[in-house]
């Protein structure tokens, strides 16, 4: 009995022994070694290209709203300064190109102005008046009647001339009174009263244009413009303390500059040759082998090197003078600032025929 026991206790130990040992081991009595392998993916690197991105966007935004406000803060005077601050440009010595001039390639006449290029126009009578029997429509385009009317025809209109009716344009007249068969003298009385109500407006436009610029507003008693014998003349001269040119130089101003931009325009649509002369007071030139005769002839070229770049045609000056210490404005006082000056002239028609505007 003890021995039964013995040997169930011990089969049931061994079938325990062995049964754990089936659970971990293989066929071959080895354990099963179970490697759990945990693969974490991570994003891929993006870089810092938007970063470089991003920043150049923020630093154009805050570049735009910059020049917005610097725009919004600034007047045209102000703004012209900076831009001839930046420029270094050098008057006296420009070439012929048109780049990075103030007109930019673009005519300063209005719109629908018309600039002439074949120097002075005559006053000729205009064209004879057109017969009525020429003016009247041909019978080809007359309207046909109808066959048979049912009531009496109304009488019908008569025919406008093709000017009226628009099939023509009108034929350009000048204004004012026909000059048909006057003699040679009245015509050219009425030229030359043309030219001086041509030379009056220009003088008021010069006037207006120089006080709507505040800056310039402030130099108005440096700037003269009135009628000679010879043509329309406009002087600029130096003042106490503000001269219009920088001491012993050529080089002129901003206010010189802004003010040629101005009246170039007005000197355009007259259509008149310009001389240009430059004087100075009587104090001797400073530097050995140069004369107040360099420093005036420097000066007037300069004026005429910026209405060159204004649009002002090169053909339209006649002559570019210095005068040097000869002709004073104030001769009782030869060392005045006065003295030192450009003078700009509008010059007359000499054969009397007005140039067309």
């Amino acid at each position: 009995m003890a021995g039964n026991t013995g040997q169930g206790q011990g089969g049931k130990a061994g079938g325990k022994s062995g049964n754990q040992k089936g659970g971990k081991g293989g066929a071959n009595g080895r354990p099963n070694i179970i490697i759990r392998k945990e693969e974490v993916v991570e994003g891929g690197h993006h870089g810092g290209a938007w970063k470089v991105a991003y920043a150049d966007f923020v630093t154009a935004m805050m570049a735009f709203f910059l020049l917005m406000w610097l725009i919004n803060a600034t007047t045209e005077a102000q703004r012209i300064g900076l831009a001839d601050y930046f420029s270094q440009a050098n008057v006296l010595n420009r070439g012929a190109s048109g780049e990075g001039k103030p007109f930019g390639g673009h005519t300063p006449f209005d719109k629908g102005a018309l600039a002439s290029d074949r120097g002075a126009v005559r006053v000729m009578p205009g064209p004879s008046p057109v017969p009525a029997e020429a003016a009247r429509l041909p019978e080809s385009q007359t309207l046909p009647h109808p066959a048979k009317p049912a009531t009496p025809p109304l009488p019908s209109p008569p025919l406008l001339p093709p000017a009226a009716a628009g099939s023509a344009p009108k034929p350009l007249a000048p204004a004012g009174p026909s000059l048909e068969g006057s003699s040679p003298k009245a015509l050219l009385a009425a030229a030359a009263a043309l030219e001086t109500h041509q030379f009056d407006q220009a003088a008021h436009q010069v006037r207006a244009a120089i006080q709507a610029d505040p800056l310039l507003a402030a130099l108005g008693k440096q700037i003269a413009v009135d009628e000679t014998p010879q043509g329309l003349r406009i002087q600029i001269m130096d003042a106490h303390g503000q001269p219009m040119f920088a001491l012993g130089s050529a080089a002129p101003n901003q206010a010189t500059q802004i003010l040629l931009r101005k009246i170039a325009p007005i000197l355009i649509k007259l259509n008149h040759n310009i001389s240009i002369s430059g004087y100075t007071d009587a104090a001797p030139y400073a530097s050995a082998g140069r004369s107040n005769w360099d420093l005036s002839v420097e000066r007037a070229n300069a004026t005429r090197q910026l209405l060159l770049d204004a649009g002002l045609a090169e053909a339209r000056i006649s002559e570019v003078t210095g005068y040097a210490d000869r002709h004073l404005l104030l001769p009782t006082t030869p060392l005045a600032a006065g003295n030192r000056r450009v003078a700009i002239m509008v010059l007359r028609d000499p054969t009397g025929a007005v140039p067309a505007p």
